[in-house]
């Protein structure tokens, strides 16, 4: 158990470990409600428990000892999308991404939840996920899925849609995966013509690796366009996002000191990244490991050097591209770009310097597409009403090109399109930077 101070008496909570809610953060909270307009969930509900406000209610209930982790609580935490939309809005400047974290860490601890769904999601985090070569067995598996043409017959016939329904709702989701994968085609330093600017670093990624394996392309060629010498370490891993945002920061805290060693171990002055999820979550490796007492410094001092590629490429100047794309974008704001790294206006400066294209602002940008992770997969009716409203207002853009940055943003918007049988295309905006500096059609 837990304890803190209430009303200057110690309380024991249901909370465990060092991986607590934060009891300040939780009292930061002033209950206004101005997080609520703001809210995907609650805009769906209208239920207090289905938002940020209710959800720190729920959270402060615990550890003050009058509220056991119930199902009624897990429920709660797991409906929530965690796009952070409510600390762009907060006026209290609550940390609800750490507080929602750490809430599910407790989850976690407490061991709830049944036998065969713990067993999977230890697996999926703790082996898949950590395991280079069993995730790319997976990747390639998934390849065959769907080139021997199995993946056309599995839909033609609907077989899931009859016998597992939510099986179903999760192949729909299913990408289409990029062989090689990345890793196995850039180099491990990649060097420009004349002497680098800077020394970067390139996350490769779990997800970009494997289903964008050209948008890390793009992002290596843009780079050293740019005059940086741009290291891809092999023994790189995955960030730990999807354990930390799950509850699994045991594991989380495990790759980031892999990641740490690795890319300090090649001497970069910044660590790019072209997934809005990642580099967000690369940002905290301070809070991450503050308990760890060899890696606490480190970790902080490894932070200042992640940027996102659009941040990285107008903080230290880029070349502005000469060759004209005749199309009509629009930009939808990843949520862990736009809430969690509070970066806008670097993405739409790297657009508008791109001649020829017609740039149409979208209403609701800022609002949650509906991926967030695995929510797509494990709240999959919500994420599809969240979803719905997104491609409702990128179809009055009239939009030929969606952009945005961020890996899970990009599927789902591609579902979006085939859900509403649009015709336009999605990409990450460093690719269609790319194409112009080599004169290349989308």
């Amino acid at each position: 158990m837990t304890s803190h101070k209430k009303d200057n008496h110690k309380v024991l909570s249901a909370f465990l470990g060092i991986d607590v809610p934060d009891y300040g953060d939780i009292l930061n909270c002033m209950h206004c409600g101005l997080c609520l307009p703001h809210c995907p969930t609650y805009s769906l509900t209208q239920l207090e428990k289905a938002n940020p406000r209710g959800r720190i209610a729920l959270i402060k209930a615990v550890a003050d000892g009058d509220l056991e982790i119930t199902e009624g609580f897990v429920n709660a935490m797991d409906f929530c999308l965690n796009c952070r939309a409510c600390e762009s809005a907060c006026p209290a400047g609550v940390k609800y991404g750490e507080l929602q974290e750490a809430a599910r860490a407790q989850i976690e601890i407490s061991g709830f939840g049944t036998p065969w769904g713990k067993a999977f999601k230890s697996f999926m985090l703790g082996t898949v996920f950590t395991t280079k070569w069993m995730l790319s067995a997976i990747g390639y598996s998934l390849w065959l899925y769907e080139k021997t043409g199995v993946q056309w017959l599995v839909r033609k016939s609907r077989i899931l849609e009859l016998v597992v329904p939510k099986l179903a709702q999760m192949e729909s989701l299913s990408p289409t995966v990029q062989v090689p994968f990345s890793d196995k085609v850039l180099p491990e330093v990649i060097k420009p013509e004349t002497a680098p600017r800077y020394k970067v670093g390139l996350l490769t990624g779990c997800i970009m690796n494997m289903i964008f394996a050209d948008v890390n392309q793009d992002t290596a060629e843009v780079l050293v366009h740019n005059g940086c010498q741009v290291h891809v370490p092999k023994d790189q891993v995955c960030c730990g996002s999807l354990h930390g945002h799950n509850g699994d920061l045991k594991t989380a805290r495990k790759l980031a000191k892999k990641n740490i060693d690795v890319f300090e171990r090649e001497g970069i002055d910044y660590l790019v990244i072209n997934s809005a999820g990642c580099g967000s979550f690369l940002k905290t490796y301070g809070h991450l490991l503050r308990e760890d007492k060899d890696y606490a410094e480190k970790a902080r001092k490894f932070e200042k050097k992640v940027v996102d590629v659009s941040e990285f490429l107008v903080k230290v100047g880029f070349e502005t591209p000469k060759y004209p794309i005749n199309v009509r974008v629009t930009y939808d704001d990843a949520c862990h770009l736009l809430h969690g790294q509070k970066i806008s206006q670097q993405p739409r400066d790297v657009i508008h310097s791109i001649p020829g294209l017609k740039f149409v602002e979208l209403q609701e940008a800022s609002w949650c597409c509906g991926s967030a992770g695995i929510y797509n997969i494990v709240q999959y009716d919500a994420s599809m009403e969240i979803l719905d409203r997104k491609m409702e207002n990128i179809k009055k853009t009239g939009a030929q090109v969606i952009l945005s940055g961020n890996p899970g943003c990009l599927v789902q918007l591609r579902h979006g399109v085939k859900r509403h049988n649009m015709e336009v295309k999605v990409l990450h905006p460093i690719t269609v930077l790319n194409k112009s500096y080599k004169n290349q059609d989308l």
